[in-house]
């Protein structure tokens, strides 16, 4: 809160950015880099994703301008490379221009962290997480 002058104890409610973080029981990434996929085959694959993250965003207010992280939580410390994974980040963040939560997703509009791949708790499974930030 923010007084609006010094002399009175009248204050003024920051607004508060928008935040969340959908989870997807994916055990491993639905696209790669290594896949090689055929075209159509990788395409249906990305349609699935943006329309599914259509569909979640549909209630997410307008943004501005937005902050998105891809974390992938795995069960075993095997290596992987984390920028294999980058076309789920994109394909996610179309979805969010789908659903008119940002104008696009160039730098202007959105930032995009890269991808991180991390251990799983003991008691939890595989799975993704996809957090959207509002910066203003």
């Amino acid at each position: 809160m923010i007084p609006v002058d010094g002399l009175t104890n009248e204050t003024v409610q920051e607004p508060k950015l928008f935040e969340t973080t959908w989870r997807f029981e994916w055990q491993t990434a639905p696209l790669s880099l290594n896949y090689r996929l055929h075209r159509m085959a990788e395409a249906n694959i990305v349609k699935e994703l943006r329309s599914n993250m259509h569909a979640l965003a549909r209630r997410v207010p307008d943004l501005g301008r937005c902050e998105v992280r891809l974390t992938w939580f795995v069960k075993s410390t095997r290596r992987r490379d984390e920028e294999n994974i980058v076309p789920v980040l994109k394909a996610l963040c179309d979805g969010l221009i789908d659903a008119e939560v940002v104008t696009d997703d160039t730098p202007a509009y959105m930032v995009k962290h890269m991808p991180r791949i991390v251990l799983a708790a003991k008691n939890d499974v595989a799975h993704f997480e996809f957090r959207l930030k509002e910066i203003p």
